[in-house]
Protein backbone atom coordinates (compact mmCIF):
# COMPACT_ATOMS: atom_id res chain seq x y z
CA UNK A 1 0.00 0.00 0.00
CA UNK A 2 2.80 2.46 1.00
CA UNK A 3 4.00 1.84 -3.05
CA UNK A 4 0.83 2.48 -4.13
CA UNK A 5 0.46 5.57 -2.47
CA UNK A 6 3.58 7.34 -4.03
CA UNK A 7 1.70 7.43 -7.10
CA UNK A 8 -2.23 7.16 -6.54
CA UNK A 9 -3.72 9.52 -3.66
CA UNK A 10 -7.18 8.74 -3.75
CA UNK A 11 -8.21 7.46 -0.93
CA UNK A 12 -11.25 5.32 -2.43
CA UNK A 13 -8.44 3.42 -4.76
CA UNK A 14 -7.03 2.60 -1.43
CA UNK A 15 -9.96 1.45 0.06
CA UNK A 16 -10.79 -1.06 -2.62
CA UNK A 17 -7.31 -2.60 -2.59
CA UNK A 18 -7.42 -2.94 0.98
CA UNK A 19 -10.88 -4.89 0.47
CA UNK A 20 -9.15 -6.95 -2.50
CA UNK A 21 -6.18 -7.81 0.07
CA UNK A 22 -8.44 -8.76 2.80
CA UNK A 23 -11.17 -10.36 0.55
CA UNK A 24 -9.59 -14.23 1.06
CA UNK A 25 -10.10 -16.77 -1.43
CA UNK A 26 -12.62 -19.23 -2.40
CA UNK A 27 -11.35 -23.33 -2.75
CA UNK A 28 -14.01 -25.51 -3.27
CA UNK A 29 -17.06 -23.56 -1.86
CA UNK A 30 -14.62 -22.79 1.31
CA UNK A 31 -13.58 -19.23 2.15
CA UNK A 32 -9.94 -19.10 3.23
CA UNK A 33 -8.30 -15.69 5.20
CA UNK A 34 -5.29 -14.19 3.53
CA UNK A 35 -3.24 -13.34 6.04
CA UNK A 36 -0.25 -11.98 4.47
CA UNK A 37 0.40 -11.32 0.13
CA UNK A 38 -1.63 -11.21 -2.70
CA UNK A 39 -4.96 -13.53 -3.01
CA UNK A 40 -4.03 -16.38 -5.79
CA UNK A 41 -5.79 -16.56 -8.62
CA UNK A 42 -7.39 -12.72 -7.66
CA UNK A 43 -7.56 -10.96 -11.35
CA UNK A 44 -5.91 -7.87 -8.94
CA UNK A 45 -2.72 -10.14 -7.99
CA UNK A 46 -0.47 -9.77 -11.41
CA UNK A 47 -0.92 -5.50 -10.79
CA UNK A 48 -0.62 -5.60 -7.51
CA UNK A 49 2.58 -8.43 -7.79
CA UNK A 50 4.23 -5.82 -10.35
CA UNK A 51 3.90 -2.75 -8.15
CA UNK A 52 5.66 -4.42 -5.19
CA UNK A 53 8.13 -6.12 -7.36
CA UNK A 54 9.28 -2.73 -9.01
CA UNK A 55 11.06 -1.82 -5.93
CA UNK A 56 13.29 -4.96 -7.18
CA UNK A 57 13.34 -3.68 -11.02
CA UNK A 58 14.67 -0.43 -9.70
CA UNK A 59 17.08 -1.72 -7.24
CA UNK A 60 18.64 -4.07 -9.79
CA UNK A 61 18.89 -1.49 -12.55
CA UNK A 62 20.77 1.21 -10.74
CA UNK A 63 23.14 -1.08 -9.02
CA UNK A 64 23.00 -5.12 -10.25
CA UNK A 65 22.68 -4.14 -14.31
CA UNK A 66 26.61 -5.09 -14.97
CA UNK A 67 25.51 -8.37 -13.22
CA UNK A 68 23.08 -9.69 -15.86
CA UNK A 69 19.77 -8.28 -17.43
CA UNK A 70 16.69 -9.16 -15.53
CA UNK A 71 13.41 -9.71 -17.25
CA UNK A 72 10.25 -9.78 -14.80
CA UNK A 73 6.42 -10.19 -14.97
CA UNK A 74 4.98 -10.61 -12.21
CA UNK A 75 6.01 -12.57 -10.15
CA UNK A 76 8.27 -14.93 -12.77
CA UNK A 77 11.42 -13.57 -13.20
CA UNK A 78 15.03 -14.68 -15.30
CA UNK A 79 18.24 -12.85 -15.05
CA UNK A 80 20.70 -13.31 -18.26
CA UNK A 81 24.17 -13.57 -17.43
CA UNK A 82 27.20 -13.95 -19.63
CA UNK A 83 29.17 -16.60 -17.22
CA UNK A 84 28.82 -18.84 -14.29
CA UNK A 85 30.26 -16.15 -11.56
CA UNK A 86 28.12 -13.62 -12.67
CA UNK A 87 25.09 -16.11 -12.37
CA UNK A 88 25.92 -17.11 -8.88
CA UNK A 89 26.20 -13.41 -7.74
CA UNK A 90 23.23 -12.38 -9.32
CA UNK A 91 21.34 -15.39 -7.08
CA UNK A 92 23.37 -13.97 -4.25
CA UNK A 93 22.25 -10.33 -4.72
CA UNK A 94 18.51 -11.56 -5.37
CA UNK A 95 18.29 -13.28 -2.35
CA UNK A 96 19.13 -9.67 -0.77
CA UNK A 97 16.97 -7.48 -2.08
CA UNK A 98 14.08 -10.23 -2.43
CA UNK A 99 14.71 -10.45 1.63
CA UNK A 100 13.94 -6.63 2.38
CA UNK A 101 10.85 -7.07 0.66
CA UNK A 102 9.90 -10.10 3.10
CA UNK A 103 9.84 -12.62 0.44
CA UNK A 104 11.55 -16.11 0.02
CA UNK A 105 12.46 -17.05 -3.45
CA UNK A 106 11.00 -20.73 -4.30
CA UNK A 107 13.62 -23.42 -3.44
CA UNK A 108 12.70 -26.14 -6.44
CA UNK A 109 12.31 -23.45 -9.40
CA UNK A 110 15.14 -21.36 -8.77
CA UNK A 111 18.03 -22.76 -10.17
CA UNK A 112 21.26 -21.77 -12.32
CA UNK A 113 21.14 -23.30 -15.50
CA UNK A 114 23.88 -23.49 -18.15
CA UNK A 115 22.00 -23.43 -21.92
CA UNK A 116 25.53 -22.41 -23.89
CA UNK A 117 25.90 -25.04 -26.92
CA UNK A 118 22.17 -26.32 -25.68
CA UNK A 119 23.34 -27.87 -22.47
CA UNK A 120 20.46 -27.58 -20.79
CA UNK A 121 17.25 -25.52 -20.64
CA UNK A 122 14.67 -23.93 -18.69
CA UNK A 123 10.63 -22.71 -18.62
CA UNK A 124 9.35 -19.29 -19.04
CA UNK A 125 5.65 -18.31 -18.89
CA UNK A 126 4.73 -21.72 -20.43
CA UNK A 127 7.73 -22.09 -23.12
CA UNK A 128 11.20 -24.36 -23.10
CA UNK A 129 13.90 -22.29 -23.76
CA UNK A 130 16.69 -23.92 -24.91
CA UNK A 131 20.01 -23.18 -27.77
CA UNK A 132 20.22 -25.32 -30.75
CA UNK A 133 22.12 -25.45 -34.06
CA UNK A 134 21.19 -24.16 -37.06
CA UNK A 135 21.91 -26.38 -39.66
CA UNK A 136 21.18 -24.55 -42.72
CA UNK A 137 22.68 -20.99 -41.73
CA UNK A 138 25.47 -21.41 -39.16
CA UNK A 139 26.35 -25.45 -38.56
CA UNK A 140 29.05 -23.68 -35.52
CA UNK A 141 26.66 -21.72 -33.84
CA UNK A 142 23.40 -22.55 -31.37
CA UNK A 143 20.41 -19.91 -31.28
CA UNK A 144 18.03 -19.47 -28.74
CA UNK A 145 15.30 -21.14 -29.71
CA UNK A 146 11.46 -21.34 -27.56
CA UNK A 147 8.67 -23.63 -28.14
CA UNK A 148 5.78 -25.11 -25.97
CA UNK A 149 6.92 -26.14 -22.63
CA UNK A 150 5.75 -29.78 -22.32
CA UNK A 151 2.95 -28.24 -18.95
CA UNK A 152 1.16 -25.93 -22.06
CA UNK A 153 0.90 -28.65 -24.31
CA UNK A 154 -0.52 -31.07 -21.68
CA UNK A 155 -3.21 -27.96 -20.94
CA UNK A 156 -4.31 -27.49 -24.22
CA UNK A 157 -4.90 -31.34 -25.24
CA UNK A 158 -6.71 -31.35 -21.93
CA UNK A 159 -8.51 -28.85 -22.90
CA UNK A 160 -9.49 -30.13 -26.55
CA UNK A 161 -10.86 -33.25 -24.78
CA UNK A 162 -13.07 -31.76 -22.91
CA UNK A 163 -14.36 -30.18 -25.70
CA UNK A 164 -14.55 -33.21 -27.78
CA UNK A 165 -15.35 -35.85 -25.17
CA UNK A 166 -18.35 -38.54 -25.27
CA UNK A 167 -20.82 -35.88 -23.00
CA UNK A 168 -20.61 -33.67 -25.99
CA UNK A 169 -22.33 -36.49 -28.22
CA UNK A 170 -25.10 -34.46 -28.21
CA UNK A 171 -24.14 -31.42 -30.47
CA UNK A 172 -25.91 -30.63 -33.35
CA UNK A 173 -23.34 -30.52 -35.81
CA UNK A 174 -19.64 -30.51 -36.16
CA UNK A 175 -19.69 -27.15 -36.71
CA UNK A 176 -20.90 -26.25 -33.84
CA UNK A 177 -17.87 -28.12 -32.39
CA UNK A 178 -15.63 -26.32 -34.31
CA UNK A 179 -16.96 -23.33 -33.19
CA UNK A 180 -16.24 -24.13 -29.55
CA UNK A 181 -12.95 -25.49 -30.37
CA UNK A 182 -11.81 -22.49 -32.30
CA UNK A 183 -11.06 -19.67 -30.01
CA UNK A 184 -8.99 -22.10 -27.62
CA UNK A 185 -6.98 -23.03 -30.92
CA UNK A 186 -6.73 -19.41 -31.84
CA UNK A 187 -5.60 -17.87 -28.50
CA UNK A 188 -3.34 -20.50 -27.82
CA UNK A 189 -1.81 -20.03 -30.77
CA UNK A 190 -1.37 -16.47 -30.85
CA UNK A 191 0.66 -16.52 -27.85
CA UNK A 192 3.10 -19.29 -28.88
CA UNK A 193 3.69 -18.46 -32.47
CA UNK A 194 5.99 -16.26 -32.27
CA UNK A 195 9.10 -18.98 -31.55
CA UNK A 196 10.11 -22.36 -32.87
CA UNK A 197 6.81 -23.99 -32.26
CA UNK A 198 6.35 -26.27 -35.96
CA UNK A 199 6.85 -29.57 -34.38
CA UNK A 200 4.25 -28.79 -31.64
CA UNK A 201 1.57 -26.77 -33.80
CA UNK A 202 1.54 -30.06 -36.00
CA UNK A 203 1.24 -32.37 -33.01
CA UNK A 204 -2.27 -30.10 -32.31
CA UNK A 205 -3.39 -30.31 -35.28
CA UNK A 206 -3.35 -33.83 -35.56
CA UNK A 207 -4.65 -34.23 -32.29
CA UNK A 208 -7.84 -32.15 -32.68
CA UNK A 209 -8.39 -34.37 -36.17
CA UNK A 210 -8.58 -37.48 -34.59
CA UNK A 211 -10.48 -36.31 -31.19
CA UNK A 212 -12.94 -34.76 -34.05
CA UNK A 213 -12.99 -37.78 -35.80
CA UNK A 214 -13.55 -39.99 -32.62
CA UNK A 215 -16.72 -37.59 -32.10
CA UNK A 216 -18.26 -38.02 -35.76
CA UNK A 217 -17.83 -42.07 -34.97
CA UNK A 218 -19.70 -41.80 -31.87
CA UNK A 219 -22.41 -40.28 -34.13
CA UNK A 220 -21.93 -42.25 -37.00
CA UNK A 221 -22.51 -45.62 -34.69
CA UNK A 222 -22.33 -48.69 -36.95
CA UNK A 223 -21.86 -46.37 -40.08
CA UNK A 224 -18.64 -44.99 -38.73
CA UNK A 225 -16.11 -46.29 -41.26
CA UNK A 226 -18.33 -45.25 -44.32
CA UNK A 227 -18.92 -41.55 -42.47
CA UNK A 228 -15.32 -41.28 -41.52
CA UNK A 229 -13.89 -41.50 -45.17
CA UNK A 230 -15.99 -38.63 -46.17
CA UNK A 231 -14.12 -36.32 -43.42
CA UNK A 232 -10.80 -35.76 -44.49
CA UNK A 233 -8.75 -32.79 -42.80
CA UNK A 234 -9.35 -30.37 -45.57
CA UNK A 235 -13.01 -30.71 -45.56
CA UNK A 236 -12.94 -29.98 -41.37
CA UNK A 237 -10.91 -26.74 -42.64
CA UNK A 238 -13.00 -25.74 -45.32
CA UNK A 239 -16.02 -25.62 -42.78
CA UNK A 240 -13.76 -23.35 -40.68
CA UNK A 241 -11.80 -25.65 -38.52
CA UNK A 242 -8.45 -23.42 -36.91
CA UNK A 243 -5.06 -24.75 -38.18
CA UNK A 244 -2.32 -24.04 -36.10
CA UNK A 245 0.04 -25.08 -38.91
CA UNK A 246 2.15 -22.36 -41.19
CA UNK A 247 0.80 -19.85 -38.87
CA UNK A 248 4.33 -19.61 -36.79
CA UNK A 249 5.94 -16.07 -37.35
CA UNK A 250 9.93 -16.39 -36.31
CA UNK A 251 11.33 -13.76 -34.44
CA UNK A 252 13.43 -11.03 -36.59
CA UNK A 253 16.55 -11.63 -35.23
CA UNK A 254 16.62 -15.12 -36.12
CA UNK A 255 16.11 -14.80 -39.95
CA UNK A 256 18.79 -13.80 -42.53
CA UNK A 257 18.88 -10.33 -43.47
CA UNK A 258 17.91 -9.87 -46.69
CA UNK A 259 17.79 -6.42 -49.33
CA UNK A 260 14.79 -5.02 -50.02
CA UNK A 261 13.38 -5.91 -53.91
CA UNK A 262 10.77 -3.20 -53.54
CA UNK A 263 10.58 -0.58 -56.64
CA UNK A 264 9.53 2.76 -54.98
CA UNK A 265 11.95 4.38 -56.48
CA UNK A 266 11.86 3.12 -59.86
CA UNK A 267 7.58 3.23 -60.34
CA UNK A 268 6.86 5.73 -57.23
CA UNK A 269 4.27 2.55 -55.60
CA UNK A 270 5.46 -0.06 -53.19
CA UNK A 271 7.24 -2.98 -55.10
CA UNK A 272 4.19 -5.45 -54.03
CA UNK A 273 1.39 -3.45 -55.55
CA UNK A 274 2.91 -2.25 -59.41
CA UNK A 275 2.70 0.54 -60.56
CA UNK A 276 2.06 2.51 -64.32
CA UNK A 277 5.81 4.06 -64.61
CA UNK A 278 5.59 7.54 -64.30
CA UNK A 279 8.57 7.94 -62.47
CA UNK A 280 12.22 9.31 -64.23
CA UNK A 281 14.21 5.78 -64.29
CA UNK A 282 10.85 4.19 -65.89
CA UNK A 283 11.93 4.76 -69.04
CA UNK A 284 11.47 1.62 -71.28
CA UNK A 285 14.47 -0.23 -72.11
CA UNK A 286 16.06 -0.42 -75.71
Amino acid sequence: MDLVKERISDRRVHKLLRQWLKAGVMEDGTVKETLAGTPQGGVISPLLSNIYLHYLDRIWQNQCSHIGKLVRYADDLVILCSNESKAREAHRRLNIVVGRLGLKLHPVKTRIVNISRGKDSFEFLGCTIRKRRSIQRMPHCHFVQRWPSPKAMKRITQRVHELTKASRSGVQDVKTLIGSLNPVLRGWGNYFRTGNADDQFNYIDRYVYERLCRWLARRGGQRCAVRLANWPPQRLYAIGLHRLQGRVTYPTHATPVRLSLSRVREIRTHGLKGGAGTGPTSAPRQ
